[in-house]
């Protein structure tokens, strides 16, 4: 008997070859989220135990052991969904600078119980905002190049017209004044175009 059969090294983990990534980048998002709720349970709980020390002036602590709380706070179903649902449009390659950008946040602010999940929904709507500007700009650089090609293609196009503004012979109007012929209905700001067979 092989020591391979013991062992499942050769199995593939079927888990994740059935998830897709937005399931993968959901499921990270609520867990953080559900991790970060579970702190600030515990660091209002530890807020609570020490104003109670300040206000009773003694410290029971090492003689209570104050059990879990029974109830803990919990985001409403209809709330959960909408956030599932936000973060099924984070891309995978941005599950990362939003779980730190959510958790300097969190640092920063200190946030009561109540308000993780809406800190959480402002930092997956900055985001989806940053997400979609940088699709218009993409856009916008795709549409660029593609001007930008035909926009070359005229310009290496070689004309037979040429434009020759300050050539000898141009008539201006100050030789018909000296002249004293009048001048012909050409306008003379216009510069004058010649064919290439001229030059």
């Amino acid at each position: 008997m092989s020591l391979a059969s013991w062992f499942r090294w050769n199995e593939p983990p079927s888990r994740i070859s059935q998830r897709s990534p937005t399931e993968m980048v959901v499921e990270t998002l609520m867990m953080e989220l559900g991790w970060q709720i579970k702190q600030a349970e515990k660091q209002q709980r530890e807020r609570e135990n020490e104003y109670r020390k300040i206000k009773t002036g003694v410290d029971y602590g090492w003689l209570v052991s104050y059990p879990k709380p029974k109830h803990s706070y919990d985001i409403s179903p209809g709330e959960r969904l909408q956030l599932e649902d936000m973060c099924t449009k984070i891309h995978p390659s941005y599950c990362g600078p939003v779980l730190l950008r959510f958790r300097q946040l969190i640092a920063e602010y200190e946030p009561e119980v109540q308000e993780v999940a809406r800190l959480f929904r402002s930092v997956l709507q900055e985001a989806t905002e940053k997400i979609k500007e940088e699709e218009e700009a993409k856009k916008l650089a795709r549409q660029w190049n593609t001007k930008h090609k035909t926009s070359l293609s005229l310009m290496t196009f070689k004309s037979r017209t040429r434009i020759s503004p300050f050539s000898s012979n141009i008539k201006t109007i100050s030789e018909d004044v000296e002249r004293g012929t009048e001048p012909t209905r050409r306008v003379w700001s216009m510069p004058e175009f010649r064919s290439a067979k001229d030059y």
